[in-house]
């Protein structure tokens, strides 16, 4: 199987795929589709590889840089323990994943807590539980939980987000550090320094460190280089004026990973060694002592080692206006349970996952069931001329964001999360039932 694919994965004599050593025709008759299949060594593996390669390549300058699993990208209470037993800390973006985190059994001394409109309730539980850090957003949050902070007499460790002006990675919307968007504080304008001081200022706040994202599928260790060179100029210019040093600085995620044949990932290794040392030289150009560093890769993780298991329903074909055909697929979920495609234009590749087949490949666009034309899984893809109802297939990379982004939309179930290792699967999301869908719903009297 090409590198789309999780490390178990392998395709049996007859054409089955098998992963974690489990057939997916058992997975399917077992627990039906769609189906979100998350391979536990594969998973583990990259939390292990992100663990010792920042490790090793800081640890080069004497220097530690801890690594943060970002659990919106795909949480349950599972994957919380494993990242725990791969020395992994979380970062969470809500008090529901909060909630998962700690059920999990994740020490909330190793959770962060993000977000840019954090409910008084959710800084309050955060407090209450001990969470390692709050990451500040603006500068009116600084006074909430200056405020919560006092009021339960404690004092609440934050880290300062920044918004560096460095931007990275693919669609519009999943670039996190340009100006002119909801999160951070702007180095530009003076607000990052401006909340440097309200935090140092406060008897109820301890200045952490300093955060900073730039983005999502980010190839490019420039992109990493630029930001990080600003924030340390930012560290010491802080420093200068208050003559304390901030511990700690944390870098954020983005590491692409690769969606369909032939497209580039950008390794924990390289990502690792290359931004190790273009923090030296930042930090040999701004001064001062090394800070601790951090780093927070989710999809990276959670997204190669997930792919998505379909059963097929419909097939068409329809003649294109430039000439030629196109034949469509259309699969029992979709934009239900996968909503990257829609909303950034995401491409990913599928393949028959039950049998053999040897008839020429033509040119398909996998679809789902949704009452919308946009309702596309996978756009331009090569299947069997055969593909029919009743074939299953399976779509790579979806675990990240697919789970955490699924939704209801039509009244569709959303699909079960299980995993497999050894042989032997696990459920970690039970599917939903047609009794949880009605129960949401308030009958008329």
């Amino acid at each position: 199987m090409s590198a789309v694919w999780s490390r178990t994965v392998e395709r049996s004599d007859d054409g089955a795929l098998r992963v974690g050593g489990c057939d997916v025709r058992d997975l399917a008759g077992q627990y039906g589709t769609p189906l979100y299949i998350v391979d536990e060594v594969d998973m583990r593996a990259r939390a292990a590889a992100f663990r010792d390669h920042f490790t090793a390549a800081f640890g080069r300058h004497g220097a530690r840089c801890d690594v943060f699993y970002a659990s919106k990208s795909f949480l349950s209470s599972r994957v919380a323990r494993w990242m725990l037993d791969e020395d992994l800390n979380m970062d969470v973006a809500s008090g529901g994943e909060l909630e998962i985190a700690l059920r999990g059994g994740m020490p909330p001394a190793r959770i962060a807590l993000h977000g840019n409109n954090k409910s008084d309730a959710e800084i309050e539980r955060a407090l209450k539980v001990g969470v390692g850090r709050l990451v500040v957003d603006s500068l009116d949050e600084i006074a909430i939980i200056d405020a919560i902070a006092f009021e339960l007499g404690v004092t609440a460790p934050v880290m300062v987000r920044v918004t560096t002006g460095v931007h990275a990675g693919g669609h519009e919307y999943i670039a996190t550090a340009h100006e002119d968007q909801k999160f951070g504080l702007s180095l530009a304008s003076g607000a990052a320094i401006e909340a440097l001081r309200r935090v140092h200022a406060s008897d109820s706040l301890e200045l952490q460190g300093i955060h900073t994202h730039i983005g999502s599928q980010i190839l490019s260790i420039d992109a990493f280089r630029e930001s990080a060179t600003r924030m340390l100029r930012l560290r010491a210019e802080f420093a200068a004026e208050s003559g304390v040093e901030v511990p700690e600085v944390d870098l954020g995620g983005g590491y692409a990973i690769s969606y369909v044949p032939g497209t580039q990932a950008l390794e924990p290794r390289t990502a690792a060694f290359e931004i190790a040392d273009a923090v030296a030289d930042a930090l040999a150009e701004a001064g001062g002592t090394w800070p601790r560093f951090s780093i927070e890769p989710g999809r990276a993780i959670s997204g190669p080692a997930g792919m998505t298991l379909y059963r097929v329903g419909v097939v068409k074909t329809v003649d294109l206006e430039e000439g030629g055909h196109r034949t469509y697929v259309a699969v029992d979920g979709g934009m239900s349970d996968n909503m990257r495609p829609i909303t950034y234009g995401a491409d990913y590749t599928a393949t028959l996952a039950a049998r053999l087949s040897e008839e020429p490949p033509r040119l398909s666009r996998v679809v789902g069931k949704h009452c919308e034309s946009g309702d596309i899984v996978v756009r331009n893809v090569e299947l069997p001329g055969d593909v029919n109802r009743g074939d299953l297939l399976a779509v790579a990379a979806t675990g990240a964001y697919g789970r955490t982004m699924s939704n209801n939309y039509n009244a569709l179930l959303r699909p079960a999360v299980v995993s497999v290792k050894d042989g032997d699967s696990t459920v970690h999301i039970r599917r939903d039932t047609m009794e949880d869908l009605l129960s949401w719903d308030v009958a008329p009297a």
